[in-house]
């Protein structure tokens, strides 16, 4: 009886060590109308709107919780989540936290009279500190390179700290001011794309799109990011359908390849005599091809 006892007080303990081990996924922002991101902690019982400290490359930031959200099992291809919730904020972390909007909108206010004093051809976009107040990031645009070695000077003086002025390009500033795109919903990059990848009108004529720069660009007047969405089933689908120019015979009369409609799977095809039929996949999976005599 004693032995039965024992055995059931010890069983319960790998279930609670097995509850400490369990880690969940939030969803939230470093400052207000910014990307919201993705940490992990073992931190159990955070709420929304909480502030907690995560773990970032140079040093613990603030952030506040959106979501909380259970981390399920996940096959060991899957990525890691880099950042890392490492505790909760303090009040006096929490009311410095509240505080920093204000400063970095009051150092934004500063740099850009600074900029207009000395007569600088350069746009300041945003303003970045850490927590820490180890430095301060100005971020701006400019069409050439900038001497600014007379701001930096004048910032340092203000600020007793590190200043650092980085030039972006104007799909990075797209993405830290955002906007709404052409779809009616938040830009892709101010949301939730992290790297920028190579968009080239190739993928706009691979998915049949108009050639007119005013809807295929986006609000950083480049070629949009949701372009490269679909190219990839765009290209996969076009190579099992004929290639244009290539010439099917169809009722003893051979007609070429004029143009493909890659979601309904189906061509156009076009005799000597200008005369057009509209083919579907069943209909020309089954015609005999020719190759096309000139590239």
């Amino acid at each position: 009886m004693n032995q039965l006892q024992e055995n059931n007080n010890q069983d319960p303990a790998p279930e609670n060590n097995q509850t400490e081990m369990v880690a969940n996924h939030y969803k939230m922002q470093f400052r207000p109308a910014e990307q919201v991101c993705s940490a992990s902690s073992r931190l159990q019982g955070l709420k929304k709107d909480e502030i907690v400290m995560v773990q970032t490359d140079h040093g613990l930031e603030p952030a506040r919780v959106l979501a909380v959200v259970p981390l399920w099992p996940e096959p060991e291809q899957a990525k890691p989540i880099p950042l890392t919730v490492v505790r909760r904020a303090t009040r006096d972390e929490t009311a410095k936290f509240e505080k920093l909007g204000e400063m970095e909108h009051n150092a934004f206010r500063f740099c850009a009279k600074l900029i207009g004093k000395l007569n600088l051809p350069m746009n300041l976009v945003k303003v970045e500190r850490y927590f820490n107040g180890g430095k301060i990031i100005f971020f701006f645009t400019a069409e050439n390179r900038v001497d600014f070695r007379e701001l930096v000077k004048n910032l340092v003086q203000e600020f007793r700290t590190r200043v650092e002025m980085r030039q972006i390009g104007v799909r990075h500033e797209t993405k830290m001011v955002g906007g709404l795109g052409c779809c009616g919903r938040e830009l892709c990059c101010s949301s939730f794309i992290q790297n920028f990848e190579s968009v080239s009108i190739k993928m706009a004529k691979e998915q049949n799109l108009p050639l007119n720069p005013a809807k295929i660009s986006g609000a950083c007047n480049r070629l949009l990011c949701c372009l490269n969405y679909e190219y990839k089933t765009y290209k996969s689908m076009r190579k099992s359908m004929p290639k244009i120019g290539r010439k099917i015979t169809l009722n003893n009369r051979q007609y070429k390849v004029r143009q493909h409609n890659v979601l309904k799977e189906s061509i156009v095809v076009a005799d000597d005599d200008g005369q057009e039929l509209t083919l579907t996949r069943e209909e020309w999976q089954t015609l005999p091809q020719s190759a096309p005599k000139d590239k």
